[in-house]
């Protein structure tokens, strides 16, 4: 499994709007993605600093991802995001959703 971690701020008073965008907007285009398997968005109550968390089978459906569907979100949301939000990958190495290869074996 792979991990793909958002790390970005939004505008003043709008943390709702980005609730209600991602919510009916970006999940669904997630769920189309090949390889997609969960979403967790962290925020500090009543901050605008945002986490999402974005859970993939592999790095290939992540790197898909990344490229055919990840602009079109950032259009979707720009006008909720105040500056570019940053991006870190990595590999799952435990998870109660999965079981690592390795521990499989």
């Amino acid at each position: 499994m792979f991990a793909r971690h958002v790390s970005l701020c939004l505008k003043p008073n709008a943390r709702g709007e980005f609730t209600r965008i991602f919510d009916k907007e970006v999940i669904p285009m997630l769920r189309k993605q090949s390889g997609f398997r969960d979403e967790i968005i962290f925020a500090v109550p009543g901050g605008l600093k945002v986490v999402a968390i974005s859970l993939w089978d592999t790095k290939e459906h992540a790197d898909a991802y990344k490229t055919a569907g990840y602009p079109a979100v950032l259009k979707i949301l720009h006008k909720v995001l105040d500056g570019t939000p940053k991006v870190q990958v990595s590999d799952v190495i435990s998870s109660t959703i999965h079981k690592p290869a390795a521990i499989a074996a």
